[in-house]
């Protein structure tokens, strides 16, 4: 009792200390962001890159703005291979050990971002312990620290030409825990560093079914699939009967909203949900109230924040902001620069702000996830609002969906296609898509517009998909597990038309 009593006064002075600092950047933002960015130009101006945009002649935002250019993976990937090559001080001092390798959902081909021991140790573990921080602060009964934690990650391989690590971020993360951190999670580092989904599926199936787990870490939809997995091996009815402290699940990766009820059933309990924004990139955002879905921006992670209003992305020369000009509930797209080494990147994410006192933000999409065919101008927001009210008025549920345009033809009139996979059927499909088609109208006024009277957009086209067809088809594309997520909306066909082929 005394060790455990010790243990918890050490716990409480850190969480105490965290929760202090945090609260200091939510006081001093800006001030926080600009130590944040000259810190990183000075630590850079050594580099290649720092060198070739005059990092040290840099002395203020504007003449960031003006002397480094805004890049997206295909503009800075020499220099991310340089550096998987082995030579050191390309955009970051020193040489880069770990490189996560991307799911690669908008493009076939992989991105590997480069993981510093900065980004490693300041970011992405710094995050781990402030998302556990933030939640004890706000659940002082909590008994995070005497059950285990069930992460679910990806897999882990050495780069053979040079003595650099791959995979997903969750694994290199995984493979660089302390020891202390490593004995009170489940399933083990061996187990979880698998790369075959299915072999990996079992045994961790295995190894958690005897732990006493009190809380969840992972992406929801693969989350989803291993609570299946363990009921079905179990034989319980419910997720609660086999972990009785089950008391938070911290989720990131895609939104949580389709999943929500289908976590309520299945755990059979309530619990806690905490929204994290991790990516390979870096880390940006934690839920830091229990009662509201907003994320905190996490300003003291080594990444400085700039973004682009949505309607100026694909300008000649878009309108750049930081933290001290965004406007509450604008359209973002987010560049970041990380002590990761990269500049001024465009991460493909849509961010829209709920506060700047302090600041804090939602995920609204992905710049390439989104429909715009007939100038609807179609965000995952919106189409998860919609989604959210057709559900709850059909008493249905949705764990899958994806959806692309029907474009026009001669004198027809053009529409959305959309293939849902349901865990819970509607009894009357047509009610579902006039009430989905309904609530689309009422959160997007340009698709309002564009349904009127049928003359650019007809009503939707939705398709009920078989069990677990976006499973086989992630499968199909070497996508099992891990960080890989089902692209939801796309301005092509790239997606529906083979999940519609094996739908059939």
């Amino acid at each position: 009792m005394a060790t455990k009593a010790l243990f918890n006064t050490v716990v409480n002075w850190f969480i105490r200390q965290r929760i202090d600092q945090i609260e200091n950047f939510m006081d001093h933002p800006i001030e926080t962001q600009k130590g944040i960015l000259f810190s990183q130009l000075f630590h850079a101006e050594d580099t290649e890159y720092g060198k070739k945009y005059g990092f040290n002649s840099i002395s203020s935002y504007q003449d960031f703005k003006n002397k480094v250019p805004i890049v997206c993976y295909e503009d800075f990937e020499p220099y991310i291979e340089r550096a998987r090559q082995g030579h050191k001080d390309v955009s970051w001092p020193g040489y880069i050990k770990h490189f996560a390798k991307s799911s690669g959902t908008t493009n076939a081909k992989s991105k590997f971002i480069p993981i510093s021991s900065e980004s490693l140790e300041y970011c992405h573990m710094k995050a781990g312990k402030d998302m556990v921080s933030i939640y004890a602060n706000n659940h002082p009964e909590n008994q995070l620290f005497t059950n285990k934690n069930l992460r679910l990650g990806g897999s882990s391989e050495l780069y053979a030409d040079f003595n650099t690590k791959f995979g997903d971020l969750s694994a290199i993360l995984i493979d660089n825990l302390p020891f202390w951190v490593e004995i009170t999670t489940t399933p083990s580092k061996k187990v979880s560093l698998m790369s075959e989904w299915e072999s990996k599926l079992n045994a961790i199936v295995s190894e958690v079914k005897n732990e006493d787990v009190g809380s969840l870490l992972g992406v929801p939809s693969w989350m989803m699939v291993l609570l299946r997995r363990i009921l079905n091996e179990t034989g319980i009815n419910s997720i609660s009967e086999l972990w009785p402290n089950l008391e938070v699940f911290f989720h990131g990766g895609i939104s949580f909203k389709p999943y929500r009820e289908e976590y309520k059933q299945i755990i059979g309990k309530n619990i806690n949900y905490y929204e994290i924004y991790n990516a390979s990139e870096g880390f940006f955002g934690i839920q830091d109230r229990s009662d509201s879905d907003e994320m905190l921006l996490m300003l003291d992670y080594g990444i400085f924040y700039e973004f682009i209003p949505m309607e100026q992305l694909h300008s000649s020369n878009p309108k750049v902001v930081n933290l001290e000009d965004v406007e509450i509930g604008k359209n973002y797209a987010m560049v970041i620069t990380t002590n990761g080494g990269l500049w001024r990147y465009l991460i493909g994410d849509t961010v829209i702000f709920t506060s700047t006192n302090p600041f804090r933000i939602k995920i609204s999409g992905r710049t390439k996830h989104y429909i715009n065919a007939f100038g609807e101008e179609l965000m995952i927001t919106n189409v998860e609002a919609a989604l959210l009210k057709a559900c709850k008025e059909t008493d249905s549920s949705v764990t899958d969906f994806t959806g692309a345009p029907i474009f026009m033809k001669e004198n027809e009139s053009g529409a959305h296609e959309w293939i849902f996979e349901f865990s819970k059927e509607p009894n009357d499909l047509e009610s579902f898509v006039t009430l989905f088609d309904n609530s689309l109208k009422a959160v997007n006024s340009d698709y309002e517009a564009k349904r009127y009277n049928n003359i650019t957009l007809k009503r939707p086209i939705v398709h009920i998909a078989r069990p677990n067809l976006f499973y086989n088809w992630l499968e199909s594309r070497g996508k099992l597990g891990g960080q890989n997520k089902v692209p939801r909306l796309s301005n092509d066909r790239e997606y529906l038309d083979p999940l519609l082929e094996m739908n059939q």
